[in-house]
């Protein structure tokens, strides 16, 4: 398993509201991929438990070839977080001295330039920057010490849609030589369709699929029908019904296939929103 960054094997936590059951994947050098789920859902709990902020109760996590995500393999991961984890009396200049401290391989240079990038002023308090401004420097923070894997939490949320294309071109290029890699959680699932190379769909704790992106956006369809009609498609071709007050749907991981052996039957490409409404049905 050399060319995998991460592996994520059988991995559950429980608390006393909410628990992680059995979840699995596994990222390869040189690729993107999307984690997506409802809030709530297990997402940035996955997460913390990749990088050591919580201890699982089974299941392993192996980062960079080995077991386990060690001090040293953190100084080659760069983090974001939905909320900002920093004094917020700081100026971004103080901020880059103080990562200085805290990473061997920390670059002040592209640090400065990621600034300049994402036009962060250095006359204001953290505590006055806005989301967006908040997740930008986020980001340059991330993007500044020489990481081989970014494990990012929304890293593109309350950005507008010109800044949100810089950071995904920023995400392609760092993976660009094969070696780097990134996990991204979103809720913006356009962005995910942009760039990722794998889907994993984690709902109310649970691994709900793990998959190539371009075999969910290309492969996977919705059929269209009245009841009887879906409910007579052999099994062998769907993964989940929906039956509505008027018509009934079917998704279908082989929307070529499927087209070839019910040629009457309206089947339609799916994205990742419609694809989480559909696995989550309980119609």
């Amino acid at each position: 398993m050399e060319d995998m960054i991460l592996i994520v094997n059988h991995l559950c936590k429980s608390y006393p509201q909410f628990s992680l059951s059995d979840v699995s994947f596994s990222l390869p050098k040189g690729a993107i991929m999307g984690l997506i789920g409802e809030n709530g859902a297990g997402k940035s709990t996955t997460m913390k438990l990749i990088l050591g902020m919580a201890s699982p109760d089974s299941g392993s996590i192996s980062v960079f070839g080995h077991a386990g995500c060690s001090a040293k393999d953190r100084e080659n991961i760069g983090v974001v977080f939905d909320e900002l984890p920093f004094a917020q009396t700081l100026f971004v200049s103080h901020l880059g001295r103080i990562m200085k401290g805290i990473y061997q391989n920390w670059d002040q240079k592209q640090y400065e330039e990621y600034l300049q990038k994402f036009a962060l002023p250095d006359r204001k308090e953290l505590k006055d920057f806005s989301r967006g401004m908040k997740m930008k420097l986020s980001l340059a923070v991330a993007l500044s010490h020489n990481a081989k894997l970014l494990i990012l939490d929304e890293p593109t949320s309350g950005l507008d849609p010109v800044v949100r294309a810089e950071i995904l071109d920023i995400f392609l290029d760092f993976i660009s030589d094969g070696e780097h890699s990134v996990l991204v959680s979103s809720h913006i699932t356009s962005d995910l369709e942009k760039v990722a190379d794998y889907i994993t769909f984690i709902h109310q704790g649970k691994l709900m699929l793990c998959e190539n992106k371009d075999n969910i956006i290309y492969g996977y369809g919705i059929a269209k029908a009245d009841k009887a009609t879906i409910d007579a498609i052999d099994s062998q071709f769907v993964l989940k019904k929906k039956h509505g007050k008027y018509d009934s749907e079917a998704l279908v991981s082989d929307r070529a296939e499927f087209s070839r052996q019910y040629p009457e039957i309206l089947v339609d490409p799916i994205n990742l929103d419609e694809l989480m409404l559909m696995l989550c049905s309980d119609k």
